[in-house]
């Protein structure tokens, strides 16, 4: 099947690198170093799905219609890659892969005729340098579309996906969403420091803050009446305990995604993006809870509080002391 890759990051490197191994013609836009190391010695997988490496077409803007087109941007750069590559994307199942809460909307928006879906990638991976993708913790691919009509089109994704990596079709997409944002606070603060995603839950006042914004973002979803999906341990019942419980027996949550993350260090796409001195997509994490917040009549202070440090490092490129966090964004219990 000929497939289309729109952003060959960490994600969207791992999806084209196994539908290539699997089989399929893939195609694949890429923009700068990244574009010139897979035309010329390809993409490279290896870490949890084993090693691979896959020869796609690669480009800067698609040229053809393909069958099935992956979105894998980050959710900051979606509109512009989805505008620049419209023309080929219209009449087709478009696969929207990305954080927060906003990218289909977006999507059907600037593609009235697609037929648009999302997906939550929970696995974790690394590209820190050009042609080669690190997965440092397996995991599936939730796919589901938020319109009932678009179910059909979720299933076939799902389907052609799953045969390439674990990948798990779910009906409630929005759920589903809010729970992948909820795994997405330990993002912000290994951005804010440098640190590790392991390193940050293990230190007492980073993991307080942590914990805080985790139930800070729960609440939020609650009042907004979204139900959790289950998904990476987490679940309805389990959110709901966690959001009125005391910070410090709610920190027992956070410890225990850490060491589900395993030994390896998780960089965090956030950190990942500084690293490479690209914007981060802080504004889709930490704030669309603001947002969401702000939509029924709340505040979210603490995650605002870690947005603004994520973009005081953007700007600056440096790192901040565990000190000057706990200074910055003060936690009460």
């Amino acid at each position: 099947m000929r497939i289309a890759v729109i952003g060959a990051g960490a994600i969207g490197g791992t999806i084209a690198a196994l539908l290539d191994r699997a089989g399929h013609e893939v195609t694949i836009t890429a923009r700068g170093a990244q574009l010139e190391s897979i035309r010329a010695s390809g993409l490279t997988i290896s870490g949890g799905w084993g090693e691979h490496t896959a020869r796609p077409r690669a480009s800067d803007l698609l040229d053809e219609t393909p069958e099935l087109a992956f979105v894998c941007t980050k959710a900051q750069d979606a509109g512009t890659a989805i505008q620049a590559n419209a023309a080929w994307l219209d009449g087709i199942p478009v696969v929207i892969v990305q954080n927060g809460l906003d990218a289909i909307t977006v999507a059907e928006r600037l593609l009235p005729e697609a037929q648009v879906v999302g997906a939550i990638a929970l696995y974790a991976a690394s590209y820190l340098e050009p042609g080669v993708v690190t997965v440092t913790a397996a995991g599936p691919t939730f796919i589901g579309a938020t319109d009932v009509s678009r179910s059909g089109q979720a299933e076939f994704a799902a389907g052609i996906l799953g045969a390439a990596m674990p990948t798990i079709l779910t009906r409630d997409f929005r759920g589903a969403q809010w729970s992948k944002l909820i795994v997405n606070q330990v993002n912000a603060m290994p951005a804010i420091t440098g640190m590790s995603a392991q390193q940050t839950l293990g230190d007492p006042a980073l993991l307080r803050i942590i914990t805080a914004s985790m139930r800070e973002a729960v609440r939020v979803g609650l009042a907004s009446r979204v139900r959790f999906a289950a998904l990476q341990g987490l679940s309805q019942p389990l959110l709901r305990v966690f959001s009125l419980a005391p910070l410090r027996l709610g920190c027992a949550l956070p410890r225990l995604m850490a060491r589900r993350m395993g030994d390896t260090p998780n960089p965090g796409s956030t950190l990942q993006s500084i690293r490479r001195g690209q914007p981060t997509e802080i504004d889709f994490l930490n704030g669309a809870v603001v947002r969401a917040a702000a939509a029924i009549g709340r505040d979210a202070p603490i995650n605002r509080a870690l947005t603004e440090l994520v973009h005081r490092v953007e700007k600056s490129g440096d790192f901040l002391r565990v000190e000057e966090v706990a200074a910055s964004v003060p936690v009460r219990a």
